[in-house]
Order: structure tokens, then C-alpha cells, then sequence
């Protein structure tokens, strides 16, 4: 298995928005990023994945680019870019790039030429369609934000393809001269000197030529068979491999929801000349199997996520990279959708979530404030979401009479991608710290018990614990490298599973309950030193009664 600096690294998410603001406007910018950089190095991380700081109109909270060699108006200016780049590469710190090229904003100036004439020499920079009819789009796809996948535009009275909002047109990619401005875009960040690329549903890339209605799955046909891992999207990532990626040192790794761990070994197999690693959603998304699509207020049951987490554990070792995370910023909050976050059980379950995943073969991701612990927000009303697929989903299911808000509430507030994007609680001062202003989004309530400022003060907080992590990994090659083994398969109660290199090996140990379970420990680890632990143990005895999230990792 060849030995990389991006295997052996830890990597830290800042949706900049969030993260911490620097000027007062309620909104984060990359000032604060640059000012929070210390405390992101006594964490001890390598690399800060960056959401989309791009020039946009923030109908997807700049996931909609409007200007790819441009910053956003709110968090600063390409000055500002290059300081913070300078002082993380000064700290030691990498900057991963997020790479959004599925779409443009519907203000980037390609789409702005594109709708103007059908004979435009910007038009097959997108996907246009004639309708069915005149009211009828193309087909039944719906986007990923609710309703239909494709909008009329008057202007040539023909429809484009949008997987996601209105305002993010899809790119053409089978058109030569797209990929060839995305790859000189991208060449230009490179030269810059950033470190890699995050790349956006990249599995999308690709769609095929025929467009035919799909199989209604909620309230509208399902488009994943004809625009996810199409039929050239192996072919355009080599080519991007070649043009960008391999002249560089950088790392990559690609969102590619849906992925198989078959085509996981295709975009990031050792020698396959694609990605590093991909994002897979197994995990998380439960195939859209909730109660109304992906909105569900339930937790997976444990032998299902240790089933899944291990399947891709044993099956890519030796072949392709694992991307190891628990949330991101479309994600609940780790320690509320996996964990615990009752005030008596969230400091345990927080702290063993994070040994259950950083001790599991493959780099590991922080989101910013899972460091601490955060949780979701409590939310009251549909008006205080800001996130356009929530508000949409809302409106959708409850406003248009489909189920209740009872019935719908409950599984809304569970999921809604605003869970991860309040403003990080740095201290518990008013605002948590984050900005002298109104926030653009409410602060969690609970920044009073559980912020930065108090976690790095206090050497047994959930900061501390991922802190010692970190530094565990950094001298223990076998937490990067180690074969995993999952133990325990049916057990409802406990994750259990060893890493074996060479001559070392770890038994890793993880209660997700909320009361007091037995365990045995394996003879070959009876005796054993505790590399570590989030509660005090005798750890040398062979019966064990394990507290509510418990977990410790035992070494010989």
C-alpha cells in the first residue's frame, strides 16, 4: 500500500460562512477564518477542506458560483484569500479547495450568453431540451431541491436541466470546451497554491443522451439512472487527471453519492489516475429510505451502520482509499444523528464517536465543531430555516397538503442541513463569539455550556479528546494503515473491531447505549496497555462492564 501525506492526514471542514465573522455583518468571512487558524493548529489538523468562497448569489449558499477566479462579496476579497493561504501554509496547514463544476450559478456569464439564442456559441455550455409540450418539461425528473429538474426559459421557449436549484444550471460536460475551461479554472487555483480539491457531486458529470422519464419515487421521477456515474464521467475525471491533478501535489477526493464500492474502486483505486478518494453516503443517507424520502427522525440501527461502515472497510483495503466522516454541512450533527446529545450522555457519545471513526482505516474528517460536540438546533418554526433544500421540502410536503406538519416536523428538524451551519460557539459571550452582529442564522442556545473557549481549557473536554486522536494517529502508523476486522457482528449494543500491522494490533471498543453492557475481552488482548479511553476502567481484565458510550482501544 503506497504511504501519502493525504493518507496519513487529518482533514478539518470550515463552511466559511459559519465559521467566524470578522467585521460584524453576522456573516463569516475569510478574516476570521485567518484569525481562528492557531487554534485549528493546537487541534492539530493538516488540512482545512473550504466550502465555496467563489463570486455568488447565494441561492445555495455558494454552492450556486457565479465567478469561479472571483470571492464572494461577503467574505472578502482574493486579497484576503491569499493571506489566509499564506498563514495556513505558515501553521503547516493545507487548503482543499471545494471544486463545484456539475453547475454554475444561472448568473455565471456562460449561462447568461447560453439563454440568449439557441445559435449563442455559449448555449452548449448547458443542457437544453425542447418540452413535451407546451406546459410539459422534457420528462418527470425532479431536482434534488424539490420539484421539477427543468425550467422554461422564454427567452428561446426551450427547458435546461437543473439537478439542484433553478439558479444551478447543469454544464454541459460532453462539450470539449467546458472541460477545458473548468481545467484551466482549476489550473489557476493550482497555481495559486492550494493544496487539492473537495469536488462537488462529481458522480453528476456525466449524463446520458437519452433523457427519458424515471421512475416516480416520492413526487417526482427519478433521474439518478440517466445523471449519476454517466456514461463518460470515468473518461472526463482521467482526462482532468491528466490536464490538472498529476502535474501536482495535491489531494482529491470526490462526492459521488449512490457509489458502489465496485465504482469506488474506479474513481479512486490505487492506479486507476482518477480521484484519491470519494465521499460514499452509505452511512448517512439510508438510500432515501425514511419515512417521507430522506426525511426520517431515526437513527440507524447499529448493525446496519457497523455492516456498511465495515463492508467498505475490508472491501477497498489494498485498492481504493476510505474518506472516514460523520457529518459535514449537509449533514445533521454527529453527536444528535449518531450519538446522544442529551446533556447527561453527549460529552461520552461525542467523544466515542470519535474514537469509533478515527480509529477505522481511511482519513479521517472533522466539521467544524464536531470538535466540540455541537448539536442540532432546536429548531421552533419552518421560518427559521435558511437552507433552501429545507425550506423547500417544507413547503413541498406540508404547505402543499401532502402530510402534516406534525407527522412531517419531527423528521425535518432531525435532518435539515441547518443543523451544521449555526455559527460555531467559540466562547460564551453574546452571540457565542462568532460575530459582534446578528448572525445570518441563529446560534444554538447551548453555546452557554458548550463552546471553545471552555473545551480548550478544560483537559477532559470532547476538544482535548479528538486533540489526543490526532496526535495518536501521527505516531501510531497502524491507525492509517492497520487491515480492519469487525467483531461482534449482531451485537445492537457495540461496535467492536481490531487493526492489525505487521506485528502490532488494536482492539477498538465502542457502546452505543445508553445503560451498561458486558464484554469480554479477547485473550490476546487480556493485560493489553489503553492507548485510550473516555472513562476510567480497569482495563486489564478480561470481564468488563462497559458505562453508557463507553469506548477505549486497547494496544499490544
Amino acid at each position: 500500500m503506497n504511504k501519502t501525506w493525504w493518507k496519513e492526514a487529518v482533514i478539518y471542514q470550515i463552511y466559511p460562512r459559519s465559521f467566524m465573522d470578522s467585521n460584524g455583518d453576522g456573516i463569516g468571512d475569510l478574516k476570521g477564518i485567518t484569525s481562528r487558524l492557531d487554534y485549528l493548529k493546537y487541534l492539530g489538523i493538516d488540512v482545512i477542506w473550504l466550502s465555496p468562497v467563489y463570486k455568488s448569489p447565494n441561492d445555495d449558499n455558494g454552492y450556486d458560483i457565479s465567478d469561479y477566479q472571483d470571492i464572494m462579496d461577503e467574505f472578502g476579497t482574493m486579497e484576503d484569500f491569499d493571506e489566509m493561504l499564506a498563514a495556513a501554509h505558515e501553521r503547516g496547514i493545507r487548503i482543499v479547495m471545494d471544486l463545484v463544476v456539475n453547475h454554475t450559478s444561472d448568473e455565471h456569464r456562460w449561462f447568461v450568453e447560453s439563454r440568449k439564442s439557441t445559435d449563442n456559441e455559449y448555449r452548449d455550455y448547458y443542457i437544453w431540451r425542447e418540452g413535451k409540450d407546451a406546459q410539459t418539461p422534457p420528462n418527470n425528473w425532479g431536482s434534488c431541491f424539490s420539484g421539477s429538474a427543468w425550467q422554461y426559459d422564454e427567452e428561446t421557449s426551450m427547458y435546461y436541466l437543473h439537478l439542484f436549484s433553478k439558479k444551478q444550471p447543469d454544464l454541459n460536460w460532453d462539450n470539449p470546451k467546458v472541460r477545458k475551461e473548468v481545467f484551466d479554472m482549476m489550473t489557476w487555483w493550482c497555481d495559486k497554491g492550494i493544496d487539492g480539491f473537495r469536488m462537488d457531486v462529481i458522480s453528476m458529470i456525466s449524463k446520458t443522451k437519452e433523457m427519458p422519464d424515471g421512475e416516480v419515487t416520492d413526487l417526482y421521477g427519478d433521474f439518478s439512472p440517466y445523471c449519476i456515474h454517466g456514461p463518460n464521467v470515468h473518461k472526463y475525471l482521467q482526462e482532468m487527471n491528466e490536464k490538472v491533478l498529476s502535474k501536482y501535489d495535491i489531494m482529491t477526493v470526490g462526492e459521488t453519492a449512490g457509489v458502489t464500492i465496485e465504482q469506488a474502486k474506479q474513481y479512486a483505486g490505487e492506479d486507476t489516475h482518477e480521484l484519491n478518494m470519494v465521499f460514499q453516503f452509505e452511512h448517512v443517507e439510508r438510500n432515501g429510505s425514511g419515512k417521507y424520502g430522506k426525511w426520517t427522525n431515526e437513527q440507524l440501527p447499529l448493525t446496519v451502520l457497523k455492516k456498511t461502515m465495515s463492508r467498505w472497510q475490508t472491501e477497498l483495503y489494498g485498492k481504493a482509499w476510505n474518506s472516514l466522516f460523520w457529518d459535514n454541512h449537509d449533514q445533521p450533527r454527529a453527536v444528535s444523528n449518531f450519538g446522544d446529545d442529551r446533556p447527561q450522555y453527549r460529552e461520552a457519545s461525542a467523544k466515542m464517536l470519535a474514537t469509533c471513526l478515527h480509529m477505522q482505516q481511511g482519513t479521517p474528517y472533522i466539521y467544524q465543531g464536531e470538535e466540540l460536540g455541537m448539536t442540532n438546533y432546536p429548531f421552533q418554526s419552518p421560518e427559521e430555516f435558511r437552507d433552501i433544500e429545507s425550506i423547500n421540502a417544507y413547503k413541498e410536503w406540508c404547505s402543499d397538503g401532502v402530510v402534516s406538519h406534525e407527522d412531517f416536523w419531527p423528521c425535518i428538524i432531525f435532518k435539515s442541513r441547518d443543523n451544521a451551519r449555526t455559527p460555531v460557539q467559540w466562547d460564551d459571550s453574546w452571540q457565542a463569539g462568532f460575530t459582534a452582529g446578528t448572525p445570518w442564522i441563529a446560534v444554538n442556545p447551548n453555546y452557554k455550556e458548550i463552546n471553545a473557549k471552555a473545551e480548550t481549557a478544560d483537559p477532559n473536554s470532547v476538544f482535548h479528546y479528538y486533540k489526543k486522536l490526532i496526535e495518536l494517529r501521527k505516531k501510531n502508523p497502524i491507525m492509517v494503515y492497520g487491515k480492519y476486522d469487525l467483531m461482534l457482528e449482531d451485537s445492537e449494543e457495540l461496535f467492536v473491531y481490531t487493526r492489525t500491522l505487521d506485528e502490532e494490533k488494536l482492539l477498538v471498543v465502542c457502546s452505543f447505549c445508553d445503560h451498561e453492557t458486558s464484554f469480554t475481552v479477547p485473550d490476546e488482548f487480556v493485560g493489553a496497555p489503553c492507548l485510550i479511553s473516555n472513562m476510567e476502567n480497569a482495563y486489564g481484565k478480561a470481564e468488563m462492564t462497559l458505562k453508557p458510550y463507553e469506548a477505549f482501544v486497547l494496544k499490544r
